[in-house]
């Protein structure tokens, strides 16, 4: 049954990249075409009108934020820290959790446990990571293996340049992606939105064509700054919510200018308004990234990025969390 359910998976792929073919295929002799529906998803796919001001009150801005990083609802991951090992990691954030009447970790992973009861994305939660009372991440892939955004992480000693140079590339395709300095400072993510929800294969596609544009146009650089892709794989693992990436503006980070988004074009100076930043950022319809990947594909053969292993499948769940309570206005 398994194997059967497994390749009825693998022809649904492969289809769907053959509905991609042959949609640039139309694109690229200039014939017009109706896309079709997109399939039914969890999560609301209209994004609320929000005023470009610099004075949004909290839940304004907390709906700008939602509007962007956009994964899954029903669930999401919080950061622990173990004080006595130093080990750090996420977890899916549950009812239940150390409950020993209902909660077996680490005898039984939390994937696996019969009694979980996730804890849903809100506003309240939003907002306690923005003002630092904890630190949450966001699954971008949804169940249907869709998803709303892309996001690169580049963290090694390269970084800077790699990032700049992967930001022109997008330049001049006409992208203005957001740059994110990472929660350590010591790496960024940059971030690509879309107003709908579209196959994390196609995503992954635009995002492995701008890597390699980037390395034809800079061959100089090697990128070993790169780390990974957002969603990282095309379909969601069995049993799992695929890789999480962590989320932006956190409270207690931001206060040393880190999780906080830069000017590539200034010195990679931290913006004063990230509101106003999020507020003019544009967003990408399915048939704007066809056509990217159209005119990607037209100049250079896309690389082959390989998925990496997911965070449940490397991290463990079962450590002690420790967090610092503090509650200023997001």
């Amino acid at each position: 049954m398994s194997k059967n359910i497994n390749e009825i998976e693998q022809l649904n792929i492969a289809l769907q990249k053959e509905n991609a073919y042959l949609k640039n295929l139309l694109l690229s002799h200039g014939i017009n075409f109706n896309p079709p529906q997109e399939p039914e998803i969890l999560e609301n796919s209209k994004t609320p009108k929000i005023a470009l001001n610099n004075a949004l009150s909290p839940a304004e801005k907390i709906t700008l934020y939602r509007s962007l990083f956009r994964g899954r609802q029903d669930v999401y991951p919080t950061r622990w820290e173990n004080s006595t090992s130093g080990k750090s990691g996420y977890s899916p954030a549950c009812h239940h959790e150390w409950d020993r009447k209902l909660c077996q970790k680490p005898r039984i992973k939390c994937s696996e446990c019969p009694n979980q009861r996730w804890k849903t994305m809100t506003d309240p939660v939003i907002y306690d990571h923005l003002t630092g009372k904890h630190m949450i991440g966001i699954y971008p892939m949804l169940p249907n293996d869709h998803c709303f955004f892309l996001a690169m992480d580049f963290d090694k000693e390269s970084w800077q340049k790699d990032v700049a140079a992967f930001y022109n590339s997008c330049k001049k395709l006409g992208l203005s992606p957001l740059v994110e300095r990472s929660q350590s400072g010591n790496g960024a993510h940059i971030w690509l939105f879309f107003d709908e929800a579209i196959p994390a294969y196609i995503a992954r596609d635009l995002g492995t064509g701008l890597l390699t544009l980037t390395m034809q146009e800079h061959p100089h650089l090697s990128l070993e700054s790169y780390d990974r892709l957002f969603p990282n794989q095309d379909t969601l693992p069995k049993g799992g919510f695929g890789n999480l990436i962590a989320l932006p503006l956190q409270g207690q980070r931001r206060r040393n200018g880190n999780s906080t988004f830069i000017d590539i074009e200034n010195n990679l100076a931290v913006f004063a308004d990230p509101w106003d930043v999020l507020a003019k950022t544009e967003k990408l319809s399915f048939l704007q990234v066809e056509l990217l990947l159209n005119k990607i594909r037209s100049q250079t053969e896309l690389l082959d990025v390989k998925a990496e292993p997911t965070e449940e499948e490397v991290s463990k769940p079962w450590k002690t969390v420790s967090v610092t309570p503090s509650t200023p206005h997001p």
